[in-house]
């Protein structure tokens, strides 16, 4: 707070006159600013008396009204004359760097592609809990070699390689319950797709970054950035990110509610499955065993008992320790699925399963999930 005894005259009186702002406007755009803040300031006439002060009689201005004249303004506090100007002081020299530019080529986008597909083998097996300052300390490393490398053919492919490390990252860092951090990894995943030119990795990417969006209970967004994702890449995909797509739209639908909609969706996925086996897309797992697990998520999430059927088939398929997120869910799923038809000891039993798993693995998305079941 500037003394109020100081030689130093301000320029608000002035700074106001230049943008031909009446007195009425500078009190609605400091509010506003304060707003922004969470801040409430007093009533016009209590404030009207402070900006006459400021300005007609040089009165102190607090590091709060300070902060909020320089934010309308777009002027410094020193701008503004509510604070002594810095000493001038010498130029400092200009250092010029050279920046360390890299090459990435064809074997070492090999072994960028090896270490992503172990981290994810581990994430399967672990959860995100065990492995996630792995994943995310891989793709800080592809991503400063990107910056770095020099353009062509390569550089593209290890772009792509980025996409997939980040999407990968990103969905750990939802089941852990960092909403920010996952929205932030698939917007590393998003660009880096665009940069590869890999429309598959790019529909993937945007699409799985919808699932920040469900669980900030934003489902309409949710849905709205799948299907855009699905309509874009509709015909430039492989068949089994097509089910996928199709299978992630039900998921959305489910959540909003929408029960013919959400199974109409998973009959699509259901007939864009290929019947073979396709490892084009290494980070995709779908399956028929996968999209009839996807389908009693759908279903339990509706309230239908009939989820328990393909839930049953799909943890039998699985296998338990095999995929401990994976199973986490399914037992969720479960235990909905039973409360749903009114076996509270079964849905107790598979709750309490999931809760073990859960610990392990670290999913505190899950955990939210049990908790609500276990408290009912």
């Amino acid at each position: 707070m500037r003394p109020n005894g100081g030689t130093m005259l301000n320029r608000l009186a002035e700074a106001r006159s230049d943008r031909g702002w009446k007195k009425t406007r500078l009190l609605h755009e400091l509010r506003s600013a304060a707003s922004r803040r969470g801040e409430t300031l007093p009533k016009d006439e209590s404030l009207a008396r402070r900006v006459a002060v400021w300005e007609n009689q040089g009165g102190a201005v607090s590091d709060f009204y300070s902060e909020l004249l320089c934010e309308v303004y777009g002027l410094s506090a020193a701008e503004l004359g509510l604070v002594e100007p810095p000493p001038d002081t010498p130029a400092a020299p200009v250092v010029t760097t050279i920046p360390q530019f890299t090459r990435v080529d064809a074997g070492l986008v090999a072994l960028l592609r090896g270490q992503t597909q172990s981290i994810r083998l581990l994430d399967r097996r672990l959860g995100g809990v065990a492995i996630f300052r792995q994943a995310r300390a891989h793709v800080d490393g592809i991503e400063q070699l990107i910056r770095y490398a020099l353009p062509g053919d390569d550089r593209d492919a290890g772009a792509g390689e980025l996409s997939q490390a980040a999407a990968l990252a990103g969905w750990q860092a939802l089941d852990l319950g960092n909403l920010d951090e996952a929205w932030q990894l698939h917007e590393v995943a998003t660009a880096a797709a665009r940069e590869s030119g890999d429309a598959a990795a790019l529909s993937y990417a945007r699409a799985q970054q919808a699932y920040v969006l469900l669980d900030s209970d934003r489902p309409t967004d949710a849905l709205a950035l799948i299907t855009a994702a699905r309509e874009r890449a509709d015909a430039m995909v492989p068949n089994i990110l097509r089910a996928w797509l199709h299978a992630a739209e039900g998921e959305a639908f489910a959540a909003l509610g929408q029960r013919d909609a959400a199974l109409r969706t998973l009959d699509l996925a259901d007939a864009a499955l290929p019947g073979e086996p396709d490892d084009a897309l290494p980070y995709l797992m779908l399956d028929a065993a996968h999209l009839g697990r996807w389908r009693g998520h759908c279903l339990a999430r509706l309230g239908e008992t009939s989820a328990i059927d393909d839930l049953t088939s799909a943890l039998g398929a699985m296998g338990e320790g095999t995929y401990g997120r994976a199973e986490v869910s399914l037992r969720v799923d479960l235990a909905l699925a039973h409360a749903a038809r009114g076996d509270a000891d079964e849905s107790r039993h598979h709750a309490q399963r999931a809760a073990d798993l859960a610990g392990r693995t670290g999913s505190t998305r899950q955990r939210r999930r049990i908790e609500e079941l276990l408290s009912a």
